[in-house]
């Protein structure tokens, strides 16, 4: 038996809570029919890593104590994997304008930055 947590969000595609990555891409599963996606390998914020060994964008966001609440981390953690996996060179503005789709509350952006672009530094080295 898998030990999936369910993320409920929105519904509507407009906090990003629900993020998943399909084929390299960040999807909002809330309004993603499972037809569109079967076959497919899908990545949750559960199958990245573990409590004794998480996967390095996880660790990052330890080590810059990048959460908060907690309600936007999957989407920011998923979207931010998605897209700086493809891109492990962005800028900050091109992090910043890539991550603008999740909604987060609690103003832990700055360490989220940060944790990030430290994912990336790991990527690039």
């Amino acid at each position: 038996m898998s030990n999936i947590t369910l993320k409920v969000g929105c519904g509507l595609a407009q906090c990003g809570a629900c993020t998943v990555i399909v084929k390299g891409q960040a999807i909002r599963s809330c309004v993603t029919p499972v037809g569109t996606v079967a076959g497919a390998e899908i990545s949750t914020l559960d199958g990245l890593g573990t409590i004794q060994n998480p996967h390095p964008i996880q660790k990052a966001f330890i080590e810059e104590q990048a959460m908060q609440c907690g309600f936007c981390l999957n989407g920011v953690i998923m979207t931010a994997k998605a897209f700086v996996d493809r891109n492990p060179k962005a800028t900050e503005a091109q992090i910043q304008q890539a991550m603008s789709g999740v909604l987060c509350r609690c103003f832990t952006h700055v360490r989220m930055l940060r944790a990030i672009k430290r994912y990336a530094q790991g990527l690039a080295v």
